[in-house]
C-alpha cells in the first residue's frame, strides 16, 4: 500500500471513534524516521486509549502490525509506530502542552 494511501486509511479509522483535530504532516523530507506523522486528540483518556485500541484492532484487519505502542496505560499521549506513518493520538490538554504542530511548523499538511 501507498505511504499516503496508509496515512489516510489511519485517518478514517480514528475518525470512527471521533477523534478530534486530525492533521497529517508529511515529515519524509526532515527526518528519516517516518514519512507521515497523523496528530489527533480525544477529549479524555478514555477515549485516546479507546481511539488507539481501535486503529490497531482495523489495521491489523488489514495486515499492518504497529512495531511499537507507548503510553497507552495512561492514555495522555498514545505513539503507534507503523513504520513510514507514525501517529500521535493526545489527550487534548496535553496535546496543547506540548504542540507537536508548531515542533513540525516546516512539514507541509495534508489534506485527504
Amino acid at each position: 500500500m501507498d505511504t499516503l494511501k496508509k496515512a489516510f486509511l489511519c485517518l478514517e479509522i480514528i475518525k470512527e471513534r471521533k477523534a478530534e483535530r486530525p492533521v497529517i504532516f508529511n515529515v519524509g523530507e526532515l527526518t528519516s524516521i517516518t514519512d507521515y506523522f497523523l496528530i489527533a486528540s480525544g477529549t479524555s483518556t478514555r477515549q485516546v486509549q479507546a481511539i488507539a485500541k481501535h486503529l490497531q484492532r482495523k489495521m491489523k484487519e488489514k495486515g499492518f502490525i504497529a512495531y511499537g505502542v507507548e503510553g497507552e496505560r495512561e492514555g495522555h499521549w498514545i505513539l503507534l509506530d507503523y513504520g513510514d506513518v507514525v501517529i500521535h493520538i493526545f489527550y487534548e490538554p496535553v496535546r496543547e502542552l506540548y504542540d507537536l504542530e508548531s515542533l513540525w511548523i516546516d512539514a507541509c499538511r495534508v489534506e485527504p
